[in-house]
C-alpha cells in the first residue's frame, strides 16, 4: 500500500517530533502547499481539506531548503535538511571539572574551620582553668614560687602565639578570636600583678639571695685577679713547684718514632734568657749512643722542620743530655767523662772526668738504659746527677762550673736512682719523678740544696706514651722540655707564691 504524499508528510513530521524530544527542542510543523501536479486519485479520498493545512504565516524555521518530486511509479520522494544543532558536550566538561575544583575547595576551608574551632574549645578550657588557678592565688594566703609564675606565664604566652595564628589563617567571623585577645592580655596583666604583690616577699627574698651570690662571685673573682702574679722569667721569687699542667705535643722527633730515646731543649743563657736555640738530640735506635742533634732558631722552624742545623759527634752516651751558654753537655761514649761542645763548631772543647761517678749503666733511671750522668741546667746555672758505688746507688748532686767542668759543690741524697724515672732542677732543688702507669707519671721527691732539706710530694703529670727519657727545665720559659717515647712535650710549672 502506498503512503502517498499527505502520509509521508505525516511520518515525516512524527520523525522529527522524535528526534526534537530526544534533543529537548520543541517545534512546529511546516506548511506545505498541495502540489497540482500530483495524481489526485492516490489520496483523493483520504486528503484533508485545504483549510486543514496551515497557512503560509505559521511556517516553522526548523525546515529549510526541500524539495519533492515523484518517480516513475508514483511515489513521492523528497530530502529534508536537519538544523546543525550539535551538544555542547565540552562545555558541560568544563563545567563539571570547575564544579569538582569548587567542591574541593569547600571541603579544605571547611576542615580548616573545624581545626580552629577545636583549637578556640582547647584553649578556652585552658583560660578557664588558668582564670580558676589565678583565682586561689588571690585569695590564698600561701605565697607561690617563682616557678609558678614562669609556667602560667609560659602558657600564656602559648595562648597568645596561638591567637595570632587563628587571626592569620581565619577567615570569617573573628568576633570569638578579638574576644579570647582581650581575655589573655587581662590574664597577663593579672599575673604580673600577683607577681608583684607576693605576700611573703618569697619571690624579693629570693631575688636579694641571688644577687648576694652574683656580688659573692664578683668578690671571688676579684681575688682571683689580685692573686699573686708567677715569678717573673729566671727569678727564683717562689716557694718550689705545686703544680704542672698537661703536655703540649710539640711534634715526633725528626728521625720518626723508631728513635724512642734522646732529649731535647731549649738553650738558656742568663745573658740572652728569651733568644737561645731549640735543640733535639735523638738517641741512635740501640738508646745508646748519641751521634746526630739538630739546632733550630725558633719554634716554627722545629714545627716546620726547616732551617735547621745538622751536626754529628763521635760520641756521646745516655739520655742526660744538656744545652748551656750554646754549648752542649754530654757523657762521653764508654767513660767516666763529661764533655762540653761548642754548637758554633761542633768541636768538643773540654772533657773532664767526674769523680767516683758510676758509669756505663750501672745506676741508671728505671726504664732508662745509659743515662748514669744526667745534666741539668735551672736558674743557678749547671747541674749534674749521678751515682756512685760509695753512693750505694743513691743519688748525688753536683754543682758545676760551666767553663772548667770542676765540681763545686755536692750534695747526698737518700733516694735510690734506679728507683726514680727522672729527675729535673729549679732553683737549686731537685725534682724526682716516678710511673704511676702506661698514662701518668708523679713528681713524688724532692731535695733542696740551698737548705739540705728532702722530702715527698705527690703532683701527677700526664703523658703521652709509657716511658719518659729525659726531662729539661728552661728557667726563663719556666716550662719542662720532655723527651717521651720520641715525641716531644712541653708542660708548664706551676709555683708556690711567697707570702705577702
Amino acid at each position: 500500500m502506498k503512503l502517498g504524499f499527505p502520509g509521508l508528510l505525516v511520518l515525516l513530521g512524527l520523525l522529527h517530533l522524535a528526534v526534537m524530544r530526544v534533543w529537548g527542542v520543541t517545534t512546529t510543523f511546516p506548511s506545505f502547499p498541495t502540489p497540482t501536479s500530483f495524481p489526485t486519485s492516490d489520496f483523493s479520498s483520504s486528503s484533508p481539506p485545504d483549510s486543514a493545512w496551515p497557512t503560509s504565516s505559521s511556517k516553522s524555521q526548523s525546515f529549510s531548503n526541500f524539495t519533492g518530486n515523484t518517480d516513475d511509479r508514483g511515489v513521492c520522494q523528497c530530502s529534508v535538511i536537519l538544523p546543525d544543532n550539535t551538544f555542547p558536550v565540552v562545555r558541560v566538561e568544563r563545567l563539571e571539572i570547575t564544579a569538582q575544583t569548587i567542591s574541593k575547595k569547600f571541603e579544605k576551608e571547611l576542615s580548616k574551620v573545624k581545626e580552629y574551632v577545636q583549637l578556640i574549645r582547647v584553649y578556652e578550657e585552658k583560660l578557664l582553668n588558668l582564670t580558676v588557678r589565678v583565682s586561689i592565688m588571690e585569695k590564698d594566703s600561701i605565697s607561690y614560687t617563682e616557678l609558678d609564675f614562669e609556667l602560667i606565664k609560659m602558657e600564656v604566652k602559648e595562648m597568645e602565639k596561638l591567637i595570632g595564628q587563628l587571626k592569620v589563617g581565619f577567615t570569617g567571623s573573628s568576633v570569638i578570636i578579638d574576644q579570647l585577645e582581650v581575655e589573655i592580655r587581662n590574664m597577663t596583666l593579672l599575673v604580673e600583678q600577683l607577681e608583684t604583690l607576693d605576700k611573703n616577699n618569697v619571690l624579693a627574698i629570693r631575688r636579694q639571695i641571688l644577687a648576694l651570690k652574683n656580688r659573692l662571685k664578683e668578690c671571688e673573682a676579684s681575688k682571683v685577679e689580685s692573686a699573686p702574679l708567677p715569678p717573673a722569667p729566671g727569678s727564683c721569687a717562689h716557694g718550689g713547684v705545686v703544680n704542672i699542667s698537661k703536655p703540649a705535643v710539640v711534634q715526633l722527633n725528626w728521625l720518626g718514632f723508631s728513635y724512642k730515646y734522646g732529649a731535647w731543649g731549649r738553650d738558656y743563657s742568663p745573658q740572652n734568657p728569651g733568644n737561645g736555640l731549640y735543640w733535639v738530640a735523638p738517641l741512635n735506635t740501640n738508646g745508646r749512643t748519641l751521634q746526630y742533634y739538630r739546632l733550630y732558631n725558633t719554634m716554627d722552624d722545629l714545627l716546620l722542620y726547616t732551617n735547621a742545623r745538622q751536626n754529628q759527634i763521635s760520641y756521646g752516651q745516655g739520655s742526660g743530655t744538656v744545652v748551656y751558654k750554646n754549648n752542649m753537655y754530654v757523657n762521653w761514649y764508654n767513660s767516666q767523662s763529661m764533655a762540653k761542645i761548642n754548637l758554633t763548631t761542633n768541636k768538643v772543647d773540654l772533657t773532664q772526668t767526674l769523680p767516683n761517678a758510676a758509669y756505663n749503666n750501672r745506676f741508671s733511671y728505671a726504664n732508662v738504659g745509659w743515662q748514669d750522668m744526667d745534666f741539668a741546667v735551672d736558674e743557678n746555672g749547671l747541674w749534674v746527677i749521678y751515682a756512685t758505688e760509695a753512693s750505694t746507688g743513691n743519688i748525688m748532686i753536683s754543682k758545676l762550673n760551666d767553663s772548667t767542668l770542676a765540681v763545686l759543690n755536692t750534695w747526698h741524697t737518700k733516694q735510690y736512682k734506679p728507683s726514680v724515672t727522672n729527675t729535673f732542677m729549679v732553683c737549686g732543688v731537685l725534682y724526682a719523678t716516678r710511673t704511676l702507669n702506661t698514662r701518668r707519671e708523679e713528681i713524688f721527691y724532692y731535695y733542696d740544696t740551698n737548705t739540705g732539706k728532702e722530702g715527698k710530694l705527690s703532683i701527677v703529670m700526664q703523658k703521652m706514651q709509657e716511658n719518659v727519657q729525659s726531662i729539661n727545665y728552661h728557667p726563663f720559659e719556666q716550662k719542662l722540655f720532655v723527651y717521651n717515647d720520641g715525641y716531644l712535650l712541653n708542660y708548664d710549672l706551676v709555683f708556690q707564691p711567697l707570702p705577702q
